[in-house]
């Protein structure tokens, strides 16, 4: 008999070796309920040695379920394969964990037993916890999560998917991803994406294009990540799916309008693109884009589901707070909702063609530009009475955004098309816009009547922008324009042609009806303008002519319409006067001379001549003033009076006072070189030259080129800059000044002269007005005036020099007076470099002649020689 055949019977020793390495708590419990075996597993879980254990009462373990179950009494009976029950256990440590507890009752000689058998679990409970807690998250989320095996069979999915794709958990368990969600459009190069980030640590995200349980399509962001074992293994793989099917029906409506931007479609068809793609991702509304231009007017851009004519109505409508939605919109410039468009009193005077149409409620969206401005809407027509969902809210978003630049681009092409065609300070039609007016009123204008041109100048305009500054000037135009503006009817037309210059067609006008016009604006201007504290008197002189009368053609009316307000302005300014044939004589004349004088520039056939200034204390030269001179083959000799004017008039003067210093400088050098000592040279400069702020630096050039010190170079300015508050000019006026050039203050005493302001420029001189010296002899106002003048240089400490000195008288009595320099034909007047050299040296052997004859009669009236070496004292110099 094999040992085989024997039932193997253990001994107690190896049962309770056993027990010893048993991986689970043994607690064995008497009757008593005295503990009786406490294995090595149980001190591990409890914390505690089994000599604190074995022998006592079995509450030392803190279990109720051992207490209560091992008394037979106290509880229901135990069976020997009890049901597991979880418990939570005290350690010595005062740590807790949780156990899994079973017991078992047995009876050993006679007695019974209750064997408790305790397991650890809290790494168990705590993963089990876990995953329901991450359940329970997933299933909460708004994201997709679909888990899967490496072989991409799933494992999980969470309400949210369920919600998305239509599949329940045990409908999509167990298959493949792509058999439930890949279609006949999927990107097949973005899934092989999609599958190399499953091989990355960090995984990745792709958009993809996927499907439902209904085969419609959707598109979503997929992120996904894979889970590794400790060998780096695949176990699973999560992803993580967005719907983005409104995000991208957005983007794709964006992508529509800025491709029709950039393919520089009309606004009209930008809006219908627009309105039709709205309709199309969101069925249940009608959409409408509006403009809404700078002065409040309602312009429909697109909206090809309203009624054609109610479109048509909003054309011109101004909006305003009880204008529909739209117009309240635009207004307030927030969203309007107008729920039920029966009802709504904002919709009372609009709503007849909407209600036909089946439209209930509107909803309309301010569109704003970059400048705060309300410069369109959109809006929503519902079929119901309704507010806006979230999804209208989006759509509204993005279409508010592109609408905004649809509309910008609108209004930017407008003004850069208006300078070609609109004045940009006064807003009135330009010159070349002007041509197309008149041309179209020529054209309308039936036989036998009459088209009438007024041409306008403002008058003196110069002196306000020389002045107050340019401003002024401009603030002066537009008040002008605005004047003009009002007394002309709805069909005459008003321009600006550049400058001062303004036409006024009048069609349908004959003379008579158009000198009324003039005599109507002429009153409308006499009443003062006011620029900051200051008042301006305003005025303008017209020139009229008539088609087809005077002339046929546009451009030859315009001529004609010139010619006759020159000579407006030369009876007197502030009237008008109609075109006669004898004006295209003095008209061409005028052209001719400009011409001529651009071409003398240019050949530089200009001349200056030189007029002396003398000093009255020593007879001695003081300085020359240089005076430009133009001699034409053609013309002949054309006076300053006339060629000057005619140079500011063509914008020629700052050339012309340029040329005159460099000429200036290169003479004097040429005098002092021949050994004629001239103290200084005068030179005229325009206002319009000191505007430059690189006159400084353009003088220093000419100085230096010509070897010359600043003090040689004096340079006459008139009132009109003294008066001018422009910072440039003062700049530059101080810079010249810190050069060293000397600054004269010409013509003083006949402008606007301000006493208050004329001790602070920088000036080193001041002249007497020509004007004063005519009746100085005999006017006592004249007297009154020079001595007034004399008396400011003098406390000023400035020089002070009078111009017209033409008799003996005249030059005593200044001298007298304590004027200090005499200019006029007392002595010479304006003379060409040669004959000034002469001049110079007559002049300078008449007053040695005249000093020896004094140092004579000195001498023979003295009781006693001087004594040697020392000169004789001169005590007067008059009748030099």
């Amino acid at each position: 008999m094999n040992a085989r055949d024997y039932p193997l019977v253990e001994t107690p020793d190896v049962l309770l070796a056993a027990l010893e390495r048993a991986n689970d708590a043994v607690v064995i419990i008497d009757g008593d309920l005295q503990v009786s075996y406490f294995n090595a597993a149980a001190e591990l879980i409890w914390g505690l040695d089994r000599a604190e254990v074995v022998g006592g009462h079995v509450s030392r373990l803190g279990l109720k379920e051992l207490h209560d179950l091992a008394t037979p009494a106290s509880g229901p009976a135990i069976s020997d394969h009890a049901i597991p029950a979880e418990t939570r256990i005290a350690r010595k440590d005062g740590s807790r964990l949780r156990a899994a507890l079973s017991l078992s009752r047995v009876e050993v000689g006679g007695r019974e037993r209750t064997i408790a058998f305790v397991r650890d679990i809290t790494a168990e409970v705590e993963r089990r916890e876990r995953a329901a807690l991450l359940h329970a998250v997933a299933d909460r989320t708004n994201r997709a999560v679909v888990v899967t095996d490496p072989e991409l069979r799933i494992i999980y999915i969470n309400a949210a998917f369920t919600a998305l794709f239509g599949y329940s958990l045990e409908e999509a368990q167990g298959r493949r991803v792509n058999e439930l969600m890949v279609g006949r459009h999927t990107d097949r190069r973005t899934l092989a994406k999609l599958r190399h980030w499953i091989g990355e640590e960090n995984g990745g995200e792709e958009e993809i294009l996927v499907y439902d349980r209904n085969g419609d399509e959707v598109w979503i962001s997929a992120n996904v990540k894979a889970f590794r074992d400790g060998r780096g293994r695949v176990r699973q793989m999560i992803a993580l799916l967005s719907d983005i099917s409104e995000t991208k029906q957005l983007r794709s409506l964006q992508q529509l309008i800025m491709s029709a931007l950039a393919d520089e479609l009309d606004i009209t068809d930008i809006a219908d693109r627009l309105c039709r793609r709205v309709e199309e991702i969101a069925p249940d509304v009608v959409s409408s884009l509006l403009h809404i231009d700078a002065d409040g007017l309602i312009h429909p851009l697109g909206g090809p589901s309203l009624p054609e004519d109610y479109s048509r109505a909003l054309e011109g409508v101004a909006i305003g707070p009880d204008i529909g939605s739209c117009g309240s919109s635009a207004f307030c410039g927030e969203s309007v909702l107008a729920r039920d468009l029966d009802t709504d009193p904002r919709w009372q005077p609009f709503k007849k063609r909407p209600l036909e149409a089946g439209l209930r409620a509107c909803w309309s969206t301010p569109i704003k530009g970059k400048d705060g401005r309300v410069i369109g809407t959109f809006a929503f027509y519902f079929r119901e009475c309704r507010p806006p969902s979230r999804w209208h809210q989006r759509i509204v978003d993005a279409c508010v955004h592109l609408g905004a630049l649809a509309i910008e681009r609108k209004e930017a092409r407008a003004q850069i098309a208006r300078p070609a065609y609109y004045d940009t300070l006064t807003g009135l039609p330009n010159r070349a816009r002007l041509r197309d007016l008149i041309s179209e009123a020529i054209v309308a204008c039936p036989a036998g009547q009459h088209v009438a041109l007024a041409f306008l100048d403002v008058d003196n305009f110069k002196d306000v922008n020389d002045t107050l500054g340019h401003s002024a000037g401009d603030e002066l135009l537009v008040e002008f324009a605005r004047r003009l503006r009002a007394q002309i009817q709805p069909g005459d037309m008003l321009g600006r042609l550049g400058g001062d210059e303004f036409v006024v067609v009048l069609p349908n006008r004959d003379a008579a009806e158009a000198s009324t016009v003039a005599s109507r604006i002429t009153e409308a201007l006499l009443l003062p303008f006011r620029i900051g504290t200051r008042q301006v008197s305003m005025s303008a002189s017209m020139g009229i002519s008539i088609y087809p009368d005077n002339a046929t053609d546009i451009d030859t009316l315009i001529q004609q319409a010139d010619a006759a307000m020159y000579k407006a302005k030369r009876a007197g300014r502030s009237t008008y006067r109609f075109f006669s044939a004898d004006m295209d004589r003095l008209a061409e004349q005028r052209l001719a001379h400009s011409a001529a004088l651009r071409g003398a520039i240019a050949s530089d056939t200009l001349k200056l001549h030189y007029q002396p200034q003398i000093r009255t204390n020593d007879g001695a030269i003081h300085g020359v003033e240089a005076l430009a001179r133009w001699h034409d083959p053609v013309l002949g000799e054309v006076s300053p009076a006339k060629f000057i004017p005619l140079a500011e008039e063509c914008g020629l003067i700052e050339q012309i006072g340029l040329w005159a210093m460099r000429e200036a400088c290169r003479q004097m050098a040429e005098w002092r070189e021949a050994g004629l000592d001239i103290p200084c040279v005068s030179v005229n400069l325009s206002p319009i030259s000191f505007e430059n702020p690189n006159l400084a630096s353009v003088v220093a050039g000419i100085l230096a080129e010509h070897g010359l010190p600043p003090e040689a170079l004096v340079l006459e300015i008139t009132e009109s800059l003294f008066l001018n508050e422009r910072s440039v000019a003062i700049e530059t006026m101080n810079t010249l000044r810190e050069l060293g050039v000397g600054l004269s203050l010409d013509d003083f005493g006949t402008g606007y002269s301000s006493l208050s302001r004329l001790a602070h420029l920088p000036i080193r001189e001041l002249k007497i007005d020509r004007s004063f010296m005519q009746d100085v002899e005999r006017d006592p106002s004249a007297r009154a005036i020079v001595t007034a003048v004399v008396r400011v240089g003098q406390s000023l400490q400035l020089t002070v020099v009078a111009e017209g000195v033409e008799t003996e008288g005249q030059r005593n009595w200044l001298a007298e007076l304590g004027c200090d320099v005499i200019q006029g034909f007392l002595y010479a007047p304006a003379l060409s470099p040669p004959a000034f050299g002469r001049w110079l040296l007559e002049h300078s052997a008449r007053r040695a002649s005249a000093m020896l004859r004094i140092v004579g009669r000195s001498l023979n009236h003295s009781p006693a020689q001087p004594p040697s070496g020392s000169s004789p004292r001169i005590s007067s110099t008059k009748g030099l």
